[in-house]
């Protein structure tokens, strides 16, 4: 069973990446936004998303390292769902066989 920390880490990180999307919206309603601000407000909820993914680049485990090497070579070639899914699978196995 995944602990209460756990479920409160992902939900907070969830909510904050769905409210980037949205607020951005809100404040900017009722302005008129050009090409260039509404590719900016497309692409904010990715940059927390990367925040959040960050550590890992840094971390000395080698299972943490080889899954994030496999997701983001599937990145360059694949739509974010088949990549998130390599990425699960990927790291998942190698905390397995690699230890954790």
């Amino acid at each position: 069973m995944i602990d209460a920390p756990t479920i409160t880490i992902i939900v907070l990180m969830a909510t904050s990446t769905y409210a980037t999307r949205v607020l951005g919206y809100m404040v900017l309603r009722n302005r008129n936004l050009g090409p260039r601000m509404l590719a900016v407000l497309e692409n904010v909820p990715g940059c927390v998303l990367i925040s959040v993914i960050a550590p890992a680049f840094v971390s000395d485990n080698p299972a943490n390292l080889s899954g994030l090497a496999i997701t983001l070579l599937a990145a360059t070639r694949l739509p974010l769902l088949p990549t998130v899914i390599i990425g699960i699978i990927s790291t998942g196995f190698f905390r397995h066989f690699l230890g954790q």
